[in-house]
């Protein structure tokens, strides 16, 4: 490896834009292109419905399709065609990923903020839920669970998946199980922008949906982004660009798990970035010669060199500092190889999900311990969370008030709608008040209904 990039550089020596530069994504150069093809994907789809849809998979799949959506006998086969160690391995990560999200339903809240006043909030499932796996060299089975199963959970009414086609017009069938057995109502051999069009806008064979959900390239990205803009389109569940990751390691950490870290990430996409962040310049020296042989090892060698070139070696003070330029960097990933990783958790403020200790790789958590892999990259880590069940519903609050209340709140609603010049608004209460005054002057009133009017003059007062 002669990349310039795997010579460690001490962030103490660098300028501030040098820093910047240092931690800087690789931008693609492609962008504009992609965006204007997408959009004509879209507008195609959103015209010719089932018939675009065909035209795309036959132009980029190379597939001729006689259904789009995926039937009953291949479903079964593809039960039939899962090995048992196979079958036990997605049963184990399902159960794991569905009981940490299980554990994320929320309760319904009930709160007084003073006498008579009470608001409240309750979940609600999101009513149709778009799922997309990619396609490409590997069946993406870990993503068909990260995205089901949460769904599942929350209760979504309807939940579909697309997915490419294979050569044969087929879906690989451990994706099909993966499906099935995380409760996904229907799946379509569909893939690419014209996946998630058909999702967001509907065509007569595949259904809109409300929100669109999973990862992709550039062209289904930039489709998930144009389709959220559009007011009749679909949401989408957070930006997402290559996969990233970041490994904080102290003079305690093992060279060569530290590389093979950084080598599961580079190995994603040539976009993808693997920094190293270590506080002993000796430890560095060891991972870039761990990642060089690990290398001649590697079947994705080629993808993960180049994704190397774009990723830094970064010499830091101690770990506070390592923990700074970790936030600043916001990764997508963040492994902590360092002595007790427990005591920097608080200190962490953007990070998309991390690894405590030199026994959790990241791809613990891309399978099976039960956290979520679809996680904000690029920076985005800053202000967006990872997926959870909260992705999958919406909140509506509700709030009632009693005589009491409105009698008790109803003077300070007038004199804030008075001073924006909402006079409507300011009647709507006024109107209720004077009931309630006029209420308690009649004869013969329940005093548990009348509570203290307004005979007076005044709001709220003591009678």
């Amino acid at each position: 490896m002669t990349s310039p990039n795997l010579t460690p550089v001490v962030w103490d020596r660098l300028s501030a834009q040098q820093r910047e530069q240092c931690l800087r994504r690789p931008v693609h150069a492609r962008v504009h292109e992609v965006e204007r093809a997408v959009a004509d994907i879209i507008a195609a789809v959103r015209r010719d419905g089932d018939r675009a849809v065909r035209a795309f998979t036959e132009q980029f799949d190379r597939v001729t399709l006689a259904d789009l959506e995926v039937g009953p006998d291949e479903l079964a086969r593809a039960r039939d065609e899962v090995e048992l160690d196979a079958t036990a391995a997605i049963e184990r990560a399902l159960a794991n990923i569905e009981s940490f999200h299980r554990a994320q339903t929320r309760p319904a809240l009930e709160h007084h903020t003073g006498p008579g006043i009470t608001c409240m909030r309750r979940a609600r499932p999101i009513d149709r839920i778009g799922l997309y796996v990619p396609g490409g060299t590997a069946p993406l089975v870990s993503t068909v669970l990260m995205l089901a199963v949460p769904a599942r959970v929350a209760g979504c009414p309807l939940r579909i998946l697309c997915t490419p086609p294979r050569a044969d017009g087929s879906v690989n069938p451990y994706i099909l199980f993966a499906a099935q057995l995380a409760g996904i109502h229907r799946i379509f051999k569909v893939g690419g922008a014209q996946a998630i069009a058909a999702m967001a806008f509907g065509t007569a064979t595949i259904p809109h949906v409300d929100k669109l959900f999973g990862p992709g390239n550039m062209y289904v990205t930039a489709a998930k982004v144009q389709c959220a803009q559009t007011p009749d389109g679909a949401a989408l569940d957070l930006p997402a660009g290559p996969s990233e990751v970041l490994v904080i390691a102290d003079a305690t950490a093992r060279a060569d798990f530290v590389a093979a870290d950084l080598l599961s990430q580079a190995e994603h996409d040539e976009q993808s970035q693997a920094v190293l962040v270590a506080t002993d310049r000796v430890l560095a020296r060891a991972v870039i010669d761990a990642l060089s042989e690990q290398l001649t090892r590697a079947p994705r060698r080629a993808t993960a060199e180049v994704s190397l070139q774009k990723s830094p070696i970064i010499v830091a003070r101690d770990t506070a500092q390592a923990v700074r330029i970790a936030n600043q960097y916001a990764p997508e990933h963040l492994i902590l190889q360092i002595e007790r990783p427990r005591d920097w958790m608080d200190a962490i403020t953007a990070a998309g999900s991390v690894f405590l200790g030199s026994w959790t790789p990241e791809a613990v958590g891309d399978y099976a311990s039960g956290t979520n892999h679809v996680l904000p990259t690029y920076g985005y880590a800053r202000s967006y969370s990872g997926l959870s069940l909260e992705a999958f519903e919406r909140t509506i609050t509700f709030q009632e008030l009693s005589p009491d209340g409105i009698r008790s709140l109803g003077p300070t609603v007038e004199i804030l709608a008075e001073l924006e010049g909402l006079d409507a608004h300011k009647q709507a209460v006024t109107l209720r008040l004077d009931a309630l005054g006029s209420a308690e002057m009649e004869p013969g009133r329940d005093p548990d209904h009348r509570g203290h009017g307004r005979t007076d003059g005044n709001r709220g007062g003591e009678p």
